[in-house]
């Protein structure tokens, strides 16, 4: 049949209304044929407001309906790859856009070209999907297509596309080239500067900050306040973006102004800003912050007990972790993946072995799900800090799943902590396997032989590194002074304090040395002389940034410093005469953890 012009009754016909209401394909049968026998289907929105409900119900039906159409015009195969998106699988969609592709074959133009209103359905497709050789293919097609500049929703649609891929370079360019972007917009492209730096899927398991990390969180938040000069008025997922910008970089300063926004701007305060929060204020040192919110939330979910349990498992309080966790299941929530994730490394923190294995057999026993490859990590990790390394190698040898990098590193850690060598060795030769390119992975073997005095071992494995290209990641240090966020590498001398912050390390070296501290030089790895060693020790980044602080801060002001490496040995030891020193309260968080360094003591117990 060839489709006639749609007359402009057939827009608000009641068989229409009759449409949206068809709950199963017997209905919607009755209702095509009443379009069928009243002409109506022989019009072209008329048979689009069909195809879609076909295409809702059921895929054969809407094809069929589809094939009994001589020549169905590309807003009809628009239609039904809109439809289709959330309803089938992505494939379906697709076959109707090459069907677009391939209409005229063997004739010397195609009959039909996609436009405008394709190609939003189709990067939403394969952004829900994660399809992004699909995704740059389709883009290809669209500059091939459709004359640049794009319209609006099909520059939203790519740029909501690129904000899954991590590639924020092209997120910037094709945002810049909105002239007017909407709420939408500027919460995919805060969200892709977030969702960049997001790299701690699993606390205290694979937590870092990159070298990037203050730069990207930096520019999510300069973002936002472009968006609200621009008079854009953010929503609740503009926030939650907002304070995880603040969180993966530590800013307090922000994050606390966020929250001030939220209430005073009428904001809802649901679920998911307030479990951000959680997660923001735990991941920023405020531990007691982030409870009091958790405290007051009228309803609380699995996510929002995950941060909570989280939080307390970074701060090192694993029996309040394992409480939280008995609570929740009391309550009637079924502990994820997750929660099983950050309540194992509440145990790992602090020692809990016991509590540990018995939190890893309920995830068989009680959810009746099989340990995933990152809860098997999880009690490798708890078992290699608490000295079973035998166990923990057992563990990863015997596991149902192939062992991934993050298990064997976690092996390796623990043998380095435990100056294990055989277990160590057989870690990083697996972790080498896996990832030649980790830096990581031979600094800690280094470390190894360097705190046996195995030199030749430790220059072997450091030229292992110059072989194979790779550079040791520099240390780095945030530290927060009055919402502005200081970096500091180690040994650095390029802050505008310089000279002022080398004085005050002089300082503070000679009060260390008046209280008795002898710095712990085994890790240096290097075979130099020992006074050399100390100096090298002396420039690490954390110690740049409390120096600065102690400068810059007003007496009586807790210092919180974000790390991207784990605290060493000596680091750890001086940071708590400091404390006791300087009378301050200072709160590292490192790679791995919260340390709270107060009164001479660290949260950790020394177990990190």
């Amino acid at each position: 049949m060839r489709l006639p012009p749609s007359p402009s009754t057939a827009h608000n016909h009641p068989l229409l209304q009759l449409l949206r209401r068809c709950a199963d394909l017997p209905s919607l049968r009755q209702v095509h044929a009443l379009l069928i026998t009243t002409g109506l289907a022989l019009h072209t929105f008329p048979l689009s407001r069909l195809l879609s409900a076909a295409s809702r119900l059921s895929a054969a039906y809407s094809l069929s309906i589809l094939d009994r159409i001589t020549n169905p015009t590309v807003f009809l195969f628009n239609i039904l790859i809109s439809s289709a998106t959330p309803h089938h699988p992505p494939e379906l969609a697709l076959s109707h856009y090459l069907r677009i592709l391939a209409s005229g074959r063997g004739l010397p133009a195609p009959l039909l070209f996609p436009n405008s209103f394709t190609y939003p359905s189709l990067f939403k497709l394969c952004r829900t999907y994660r399809l992004l050789d699909h995704g740059h293919a389709i883009h290809a097609h669209a500059l091939k297509f459709l004359d640049p500049p794009f319209d609006h929703f099909v520059q939203s649609s790519l740029l909501c596309f690129y904000a899954i891929t991590g590639r924020i370079d092209i997120v910037r360019i094709l945002f810049d080239q909105i002239e007017d972007p909407d709420l939408a917009c500027w919460n995919s492209v805060i969200d892709a500067y977030t969702r960049c730096d997001f790299v701690n899927k699993y606390i205290g398991i694979t937590d870092t900050v990159g070298g990037n990390s203050a730069e990207l969180s930096s520019e999510a938040l300069s973002l936002f306040v472009k968006m609200l000069t621009c008079g854009v008025r953010p929503n609740e997922m503009t926030a939650v973006a907002v304070i995880i910008a603040c969180a993966n970089s530590g800013a307090l300063y922000q994050g606390k102004w966020i929250h001030r926004y939220i209430l005073k701007n009428g904001l809802k305060m649901n679920v998911f800003v307030a479990t951000a929060l959680i997660d923001m204020y735990s991941k920023c040192g405020c531990l007691d912050l982030a409870y009091q919110l958790f405290d007051k939330m009228p309803h609380r979910d699995i996510l929002s007990y995950n941060a909570m349990i989280g939080g307390f498992a970074i701060h090192g309080h694993g029996h309040r972790a394992l409480e939280l966790f008995d609570k929740m299941k009391h309550e009637g929530l079924m502990p994820d993946n997750t929660t099983f994730v950050v309540t194992l490394c509440a145990c790992s923190h602090v020692g809990l072995v016991e509590e540990g294995r018995r939190v890893f057999r309920s995830i068989k026993e009680d959810s009746g799900i099989d340990p995933k490859m990152e809860h098997y990590g999880c009690l490798v990790d708890l078992l290699g800090r608490s000295g079973q390394l035998e166990e923990a190698l057992e563990t990863v040898q015997s596991m149902p799943m192939k062992p991934n990098a993050v298990l064997w590193r976690s092996l390796l850690g623990a043998a380095r902590v435990q100056v294990n060598l055989e277990i160590g060795e057989v870690a990083l030769k697996n972790l080498l396997q896996l990832e030649p390119e980790i830096s990581g992975n031979y600094v800690l073997l280094s470390n190894m032989y360097a705190a046996s005095s195995r030199w030749d071992d430790a220059s072997r494995v450091r030229q292992s590194m110059k072989d194979h290209g790779i550079d040791k990641v520099p240390g780095m240090s945030l530290v927060e002074i009055d919402g502005t966020i200081h970096e500091f590498l180690t040994g650095d001398r390029a802050h505008p304090n310089s000279m002022e912050i080398y004085y005050k390390l002089e300082e503070i070296n000679g009060l260390l040395q008046e209280h008795g501290h002898r710095a712990r030089t085994r890790t240096v790895m290097f075979d130099i002389e020992e006074e050399e060693k100390e100096d090298a020790l002396s420039y690490h980044s954390e110690r740049l940034a409390i120096a600065f602080a102690l400068i810059t801060m007003e007496p009586g002001i807790p210092i919180r410093i974000t790390k991207n490496l784990r605290v060493c040995e000596d680091c750890h030891a001086i940071t708590k005469l400091i404390s006791v020193i300087y009378e301050r309260e200072i709160i590292v968080r490192d790679r791995i953890r919260f340390h709270d360094f107060k009164d001479g003591a660290c949260s950790c117990s020394d177990h990190w």
